[in-house]
């Protein structure tokens, strides 16, 4: 194994595990999707809700301008959930600060060309965030059937 590799996998078990990790359709995001499209909404999926920034949100909401971001505790820095890793602990814990760095920058970006963003953490209940998301575009765009709350 060369240097490089080891700058970030304490082990093969390690690096193989951490590989196989999924940048979309994980279980949380699963759920979202459902639980959105439930309430009655459409949306896109991995999209980039800014065509000029390599950056895609998990749902875009193009029409509303409404970007929804699910971050992972561990990845983007969780207040609650996040846990500081043992092995190559410097590594990690800059790793997670340019995540989230780079979290408020496209934050910022979209805040300027217009977009509201939804962040949602990957411990929130499915139901709580799908609400969260459907205020958001309705209040973007008042004119979307408002969904029914039986």
């Amino acid at each position: 194994m060369s240097n490089a590799s080891q700058s970030w996998a304490s082990s093969e078990a390690v690096r193989a595990s951490m590989r196989a990790n999924k940048s979309r359709d994980t279980k949380p995001e699963l759920a979202l999707r459902r639980a959105v499209h439930a309430l009655g909404l459409r949306y896109r999926v991995a999209f980039r809700p800014l065509k000029t920034v390599r950056r895609t949100a998990d749902l875009v909401f193009t029409r509303a301008k409404v970007a929804v971001f699910l971050d992972g505790c561990f990845w983007h820095g969780c207040p609650e959930h996040h846990t500081v890793a043992v092995t190559n602990a410097t590594y990690w814990a800059e790793k997670v600060r340019r995540n989230r760095e780079r979290d408020a920058h496209i934050d910022r970006l979209l805040d300027e060309a217009g977009w509201v963003v939804v962040r949602i953490w990957e411990h929130e209940g499915p139901q709580e965030a799908a609400q969260r998301v459907v205020d958001a575009v309705h209040q973007r765009r008042p004119d979307v059937a408002a969904p029914r709350r039986d």
